[in-house]
């Protein structure tokens, strides 16, 4: 015996909201997204009530007051008289810059580790696996204190530097941070750019066109060079034939300090080395599972038709373990810009230590600085997600 829900008369009744399958499930979310307004708005409520007792408004005027404060790592141009809002943005391309310099680095040491602690060498892979447990196992803020100390005091002071630079006249190490050539441009820089824009995407292009080709007959072409090739060739062409716009400013030693140049601070320098070497290790870790996850039999059978083993690696396991390795690459890349607000430990002047510190103390304006901060990072993370996911979908298996 069988019974339904549905009235005879095909009428909708109320209780058809709760009791009716088809029903059901928008009624439930709907109470939830009421229920968690409800809650936010209390909150807010809440919050303006008692700023309004202490005699504080909710607004944010305050970033276009002067901000009276110098920043020492500066992508754009900044000084203390630029509103707050400047001194937010100098934060935020500061966060951006080391977390994209640490994804990068920690990604190449990472997969570079990963692989070596699969090696049949018995001390190389047991080195790998000292270096995993023990980074890992050690708090990522006494290491960014550590590399800033390694800095500090094994480097010179610039002017001990000055007696002997890295490179003759062109780098130079100190305790306050490298001095390297910086970018010069003149009329015409924006055709070499223009160039070397077209030949990234050139390169896009042709990878994929070779890899469909390696698909197709099984031909390999030695994409590496070739790549370099159209990285480097029209660029160089197109330098020369625009009269070499671009040039370099050396850092020149004066009597007690460098001028010139361009000077990449010891507290950028500490936290990129902390945040890279910290996340490689679980990158690596991340990487050996992807391999080991890839069946024995499909490096047999590269084996037995005659490839090398770093053909093997590269060809065969790999490709087929990034639909393995992407998705909780994507966590670490998110816990990488997440963790570079300890820069402020360092001195390092991120989003956190300009708009969620400074500004905060200064104006006193904390449910809006907080607001801020969470938002942006936020949106970091959720873009980070999104370009990741985007990856993640072209690496996955193709049904026929």
């Amino acid at each position: 015996m069988s019974t339904s829900t549905v009235p005879a008369d095909n009428s909708f009744q109320l209780s058809q909201l709760w009791r009716d399958a088809r029903y059901r499930s928008y009624t439930i979310q709907i109470i939830a997204l009421v229920v968690a307004l409800s809650v936010v708005m209390m909150l807010i409520s809440n919050a303006v009530e008692n700023l309004e007792a202490l005699g504080k408004d909710f607004n944010f005027g305050f970033l276009y007051e002067p901000a009276g404060y110098d920043i020492g790592q500066v992508l754009v141009n900044y000084t203390s008289a630029s509103g707050h809002w400047k001194a937010a943005l100098v934060g935020l391309l500061n966060t951006l810059l080391v977390a994209f310099l640490a994804c990068v680095t920690a990604t190449i040491i990472g997969v570079f580790v990963g692989v070596l602690r699969l090696s049949n060498n018995w001390v190389v892979s047991r080195l790998m696996a000292v270096y995993i447990e023990g980074v890992r196992n050690v708090p990522l803020l006494l290491q960014i204190l550590a590399w800033y100390a390694v800095f500090i005091h094994v480097f010179p002071t610039p002017k001990q530097a000055v007696k002997a630079p890295v490179i003759e006249g062109a780098v130079y190490a100190t305790n306050r941070g490298f001095y390297i050539p910086g970018l010069t441009f003149d009329g015409g820089y924006q055709i070499v750019v223009a160039v070397l824009l077209a030949s990234i995407a050139g390169i896009f292009v042709f990878r994929r066109w070779a890899r469909q080709r390696q698909e197709a007959t099984g031909q390999i072409l030695p994409v590496g060079y070739i790549t370099l090739g159209i990285l480097i060739v029209p660029s160089v062409l197109a330098y020369f034939a625009a009269g070499m716009p671009i040039g370099l400013d050396y850092p020149v030693a004066g009597r007690f300090n460098l001028k010139g140049g361009l000077k990449v601070g010891t507290p950028l320098i500490a936290l990129w080395f902390a945040l890279s070497i910290y996340s490689a290790a679980f990158v690596a870790e991340i990487v050996r599972a992807g391999i080991m996850a890839i069946s024995k039999g499909q490096t047999e059978a590269a084996y037995a038709l005659g490839l090398r083993p770093r053909r093997t690696m590269s060809l065969v396991v790999l490709p087929q373990s990034l639909r393995i390795i992407i998705p909780p690459m994507i966590s670490n890349y998110l816990n990488i810009t997440k963790n570079s607000s300890l820069a402020i430990a360092v001195g390092y002047m991120d989003l956190t230590g300009t708009l969620g510190g400074i500004t905060l103390n200064q104006t006193g304006r904390e449910m809006e600085c907080m607001l801020l901060l969470m938002a942006t990072y936020l949106l970091i993370s959720l873009s980070i997600s999104a370009v990741m996911n985007v990856y993640n979908e072209s690496v996955k298996l193709k049904g026929r």
